[in-house]
Order: C-alpha cells, then structure tokens, then sequence
C-alpha cells in the first residue's frame, strides 16, 4: 500500500487511467487480484482528478452552504418566541428583580452564543496551503506531487501523511475534509450546523459556543417553567395544571419543549468536547484511532502523545485558543529503580567481607567515578569507615566488583578510601 501511494503521488494522472491489454484499469486489476484497500485507493485517487469543478456549480455551493442557516432561524426565533411569551408576558408585573434579571441573562448568553457560532462558521480552521493548481488545467504527462519526497515523515515511513488531493505532505493530526476540499490543521470534524471544519484554529470560538447557548437554554428553561407555574389561576394538582398551562400559554410550552429537545443533543456535543478538551485529543483520532501509527504504544495499545495532563491541556487551550502538537517525553528512570541499585549496592560491599559501618547521620554515599584509561573503575566512598582485624585482599568496588591489593588501580582506590 505504501509503495501505490508513493507511485499514485508521482505519477502522472494519465497513468491512473491507463489500460492493459484487457481493458482494465489499474483500480479494476487490484479488485480482480482481490486488494480492496488499493483498489479503493486507486479509484478514488481517479475519481478526484475526474471530478474538476463540480463543487462550484449551484448544487455544489448550497451543499456547501450547509445548515448554518437553518440553525441561525432556530436560535432567533427562540429567541423572539422566549422574549415575547416569557418576559413580555401577560404576568409581566408580577416580575421581581431577580427574576428580571435571570431572565434577560437568558437572552445575553443566547446572543452572545450566535456572536461566537458566527466567528466560528466564518474563521479559518486551520487549511494548509495546497500544492496543486486545477485538475483541468493540468497536463496529463505532469507529476502529481513535484516535490515532498524528501520530507522527513515520509523518510520515517508515514505514507499515510501524503494527501492525494491537496498534493502536500500534511503535517501530524491534519486530515484531508472532502466537504471543504481542503487540509486542516488538528482536524476535528466538520460540523453541517456550522457549516465549516472544526480545526485548530477556530475550536475555541466553537466551544464557546456550545458552552454559551447550553448555558442559555438551561437559564430559559427554568425561567420559562417558573414562570407559568406562578400564574395565580393555574390549578393545585400537576395534571391539572399541565393541561390549564397548554391552553393558556401555548407559547411558553411551545418553547419549553423546543429548548428541551435542543438542549439533550448540545449538552451531549459538549460534555464529549470537553472530554476530548482535557485530554488533547480530537474527534478524528477518536474514530480513527487504530488507523494512525501514531497512536499506538508498546504492543499495539491506544497511546495518546499529546496528552500532558487535564490541567496543562486545558490551560493551553482556553488561554491559547488551541493545544500544540507537542509530543511529551517519557522517563526512562524512576524512583523505584533507583532505589533497587542502592540496595543491590548496599548488599554487594557488605558481601564482600568489609562492613562500612553508618554513623549517627546515617548517610552514606555511593559514587562512580569514570575513568579514561582501559578499564572503568567505580569507587565507594562513605562518611567513615572503620578497621576490622579480619582483612580480605579485594578491596570492594562498586557493584561488588574487586581489584587484587597488589593491583595499581586497587592502590589508587585505597588512597581515596580513609583506612
């Protein structure tokens, strides 16, 4: 698979249509050998240099479009309807501070929401320049991707970096959106309601926005309820006065019901955004996590680089705007093994005849001193040591390593040991 990307990346667009003498095409050979992926590849590596521009005609501006304005009129028209039925109700006077206050929150945050879905669905996402010019104007004998092949990804063997349709090698976390046609940085999905990616750049402006209108609709909603139930002539009992308030405030249960049903789905967009906030990671590698090298540890297992805990996660993206693509660097030491070889160190000198007795500080040190002569010599110094009139012709180095006393080096180790 790796080396039908390299050929489909520098190859010319005549040769992904080219037949053999059966009149077969290289995507329908790899489906009779049976290889779907490079069967797939190959056919939509054609299909996108077929394609040319279809996605300006007017069917493909309105898919484009997407339902950025249905969203717009849902939002307003809450909006209005909350205003009209709620705050300018026919119990307005019964209206405390408080209340009023709460009330006109509601619709500060809602407004506020549409200000931050705006930038959102206007802001750049994250595109990455691309490197081709119009699949009709270029010439069949032309190479797909002129230069790239040197990068250092594809040196390393991330084939899967390559785009086929912007002709770049993509840097780490981008991903090719087929609806916008183009690359985007830290892609993390494109989203229809806003009609734009939700890349690296404009992340932030979209959750603000989730944040900002789930706040609202919790805000509306208690005080829309609140409100019918403090009208004076509704009846005690809660079968009663659900039918009393559809008949006599249609408009409010309208809402009510309307924010309820919104407010489930957005809730649930946001709780999983936050989530993937805190942990440095996108939609995409959730979906695609085993697709990526990347993500994989030791013995095949899920393995986020990226992830330097909640905190520094979300500090980062909430005082930056977004999360760098910054890989974190593992310990290769840790305590635990640390304090395996003192003790191995600790047993092997007192194997070796010689005690080195600890004072009242209890403090000894170990210490290796390395040399450049032929041989590494390590040597163990402590706070005092003693004499004993049992004598042993090692004398005891590092690990438990000895030197005869008639050895030179032995000489140079007694010399730093106080006898």
């Amino acid at each position: 698979m790796e080396s039908c990307t390299v050929l489909v990346q520098v190859g010319k667009k005549e040769d992904l249509m080219v037949q053999d003498n059966t009149g077969l095409t290289p995507a329908q050979l790899a489906a009779d050998k049976s290889h779907r992926q490079v069967a797939f590849y190959l056919g939509n590596a054609r299909k996108v240099h077929e394609r040319g521009c279809g996605g300006n005609n007017y069917f493909g501006k309105l898919s484009k479009l997407g339902l950025a304005p249905v969203l717009w009129c849902i939002i307003i028209g809450l909006i209005v309807a909350y205003i009209h039925s709620v705050i300018a109700g026919q119990y307005n006077s019964n209206m405390t501070l408080l209340f009023g206050f709460f009330s006109w929150l509601g619709v500060f945050l809602a407004i506020a929401g549409l200000v931050m879905f705006y930038r959102c669905s206007r802001k750049d996402p994250g595109y990455i320049n691309k490197n081709i010019r119009d699949s009709q104007t270029q010439r069949d004998d032309e190479p797909l991707l002129k230069r790239g092949l040197d990068n250092p990804e594809l040196l390393a063997g991330n084939w899967s970096q390559l785009c086929i349709t912007c002709k770049i090698v993509r840097p780490i976390r981008s991903k090719h959106c087929s609806t916008c046609d183009r690359c985007v940085e830290q892609f993390d999905h494109h989203c229809p309601w806003v009609s734009n990616c939700i890349g690296k750049k404009n992340k932030w402006e979209f959750f603000m926005f989730l944040i900002l209108e789930v706040s609202a609709m919790i805000i509306t909603a208690a005080t829309a309820v609140i409100r019918v139930a403090g009208d004076p002539g509704s009846p005690a009992s809660f079968g009663g006065w659900l039918n009393y308030s559809a008949t006599n405030h249609p408009w409010v249960v309208s809402f009510v019901i309307m924010d309820l049903f919104l407010f489930f789905g957005v809730i649930t967009l946001t709780v999983v955004q936050a989530s993937q906030i805190s942990g440095n990671i996108t939609t995409n590698e959730m979906a695609n996590a085993m697709r990526y090298s990347y993500l994989r540890g030791p013995g095949g297992r899920f393995r986020n680089p990226f992830d330097h805990g909640v905190r520094k996660n979300c500090s980062d993206f909430f005082l930056k705007g977004y999360n760098e693509d910054i890989e974190k660097v593992e310990q290769t030491s840790h305590p635990d093994e640390e304090m395996a070889i003192m003790h191995m160190t600790r047993s092997a000198v007192s194997q070796n005849g010689e005690s080195v007795p600890l004072h009242a500080n209890g403090a000894d040190h170990v210490c290796a001193d390395s040399q450049t002569n032929s041989k590494s010599h390590r040597q163990v110094s402590s706070s005092k040591c003693c004499d004993h009139s049992k004598k042993t012709d090692k004398t005891p180095l590092g690990l438990g390593l000895g030197l005869g006393r008639n050895n030179p080096s032995s000489r140079y180790a007694r010399n730093l040991l106080p006898l």
